[in-house]
């Protein structure tokens, strides 16, 4: 059995997950994509939008999420995202109107900061 840690995925709405058993999560880092495993050295990153994929003792999940900032440590990983939704849980219609969304943001982009934020966004929705 792989070593696990504490992983809490919280937006404003909701605790979308919380698990003692994470073995793994890949994070969309502001700066490029990371992964955590149990031990891991104490770091604080922006997150740009994309997609967790988290490797639980249980099973897999994936969650896409719109931005926020995780800080991890050797035994705990605490995301706090703007929006989280489970993979599971976007229905075609929410995908679509995401998608919108994500367009709509590239478009009205004033700065690289802003493109790369909505072009993230709108390359992970694209994937699923």
């Amino acid at each position: 059995m792989a070593a696990t840690f504490k992983l809490e995925l919280v937006s404003p709405e909701r605790i979308v997950l919380a698990a003692d058993d994470a073995e793994q999560v890949l994070l969309p880092g502001a700066e490029g994509d990371f992964t955590v495993l149990a031990g891991h050295s104490p770091v604080i990153s922006l997150l740009r939008p994309g997609v967790l994929d988290i490797v639980l003792a249980s099973g897999k999940k994936r969650v896409f999420v719109k931005g926020g900032f995780v800080e991890v440590d050797p035994t705990h990983v605490t995301v706090l995202a703007e929006t989280a939704v489970d993979a599971a849980d976007l229905s075609p219609e929410r995908l679509a109107a995401e998608r919108k969304s994500a367009e709509a943001d590239l478009a009205e982009a004033r700065d690289d900061n802003a493109r790369l934020m909505a072009q993230s966004a709108l390359d992970s929705l694209k994937a699923f």
